[in-house]
């Protein structure tokens, strides 16, 4: 009995190893690395030397980095309601399987599957002033990239729109797995179909709602190839999100000490809202119907 389980434990691990492999390769090494970075002072010239906690104090009480991550924060309450919002329509649209669904089912997820890089070009060619098809179909002259109060609320608007599809492809699946007989009751007791989504349809996407949040927060903390694409971070550092932040004092200022810390302290604060987005779905949250 006890070499069986031997066995099976030792075939667990085998079957395992592949991903704990790239898991610790992938993402606990370079964590380690980061965190032992944050203490040095490294220009990727002279050998690192000693540095303790002086990072953090540079990253705290430089406004500029600051500023970076509320720029971040703003970009996020930006792009997450919305992008929510319109990935929930599609999909309810999308599930009622009118002709065409399929098509649009693809042509949705397109822009998701696309690099970010790519996508940031091409936008930043369809919203230049002079020879872009934005202004160029409207007839009026718009600096939307070169604006300060327009360039950030751009790129939430391409963030959004590349990220519709993958949030519709979820709440698809949530939706798949709404029992029809709660469904087929709520009509039989005369349940209307903005009550029927509201009452039950929306309370049993939680789950998928919880997952979808969770991922778009950290995805939006994170973003950097669109921002870099379509505006560099300008103007005058409106769109200076803390990736973009990382980047310069990285590979611009060769301070990768600081670069490290501000990263550190960005994985510090991405846990703490998934903690606590965690926390308050999972006293809301409903996962499966008793029939």
């Amino acid at each position: 009995m006890r070499t069986r389980r031997g066995q099976d434990t030792a075939t667990g691990y085998a079957l395992l190893a592949p991903s704990l492999v790239g898991t610790v390769l992938f993402l606990l090494v370079p964590v380690a690395v980061a965190l032992w970075l944050s203490l040095q002072r490294w220009d990727l010239v002279s050998p690192p030397t000693w540095a303790g906690f002086d990072n953090y104090l540079a990253v705290l009480a430089d406004a500029g980095i600051r500023s970076s991550f509320g720029i971040t924060l703003l970009f996020t309450l930006l792009v997450i309601p919305l992008q929510t919002g319109l990935g929930l329509l599609v999909a309810v649209l999308l599930a009622q399987r009118l002709p065409g669904s399929t098509l649009l089912r693809v042509l949705f997820v397109v822009p998701w599957v696309c690099a970010p890089l790519v996508v940031g070009l091409v936008w930043r060619w369809m919203f230049d002033p002079s020879t872009g098809a934005l202004n160029a179909l409207t007839g009026v002259r718009v600096e939307w990239l070169s604006d300060p109060d327009l360039a950030l609320p751009a790129v939430a608007f391409v963030t959004i729109w590349s990220n519709v599809g993958y949030v519709a492809l979820f709440f698809l699946a949530g939706l798949a797995g709404v029992p029809a007989q709660l469904l087929d009751a709520a009509r039989v007791d005369g349940a209307g179909p903005l009550r029927t989504f509201w009452s039950i349809t929306l309370p049993l996407l939680r789950p998928t709602t919880s997952f979808v949040l969770l991922t778009g927060v950290i995805t939006s903390f994170q973003v950097f190839d669109t921002v870099y694409a379509m505006t560099g971070g300008g103007p005058g550092g409106a769109t200076q999100v803390v990736a973009a932040k990382i980047y310069d004092e990285a590979f611009t200022a060769l301070r990768m000490g600081r670069a490290a810390a501000m990263s550190v302290v960005m994985l510090a604060v991405l846990v703490l809202l998934s903690v606590a987005q965690r926390w308050w779905f999972a006293r809301r949250t409903t996962y499966e119907v008793s029939a």
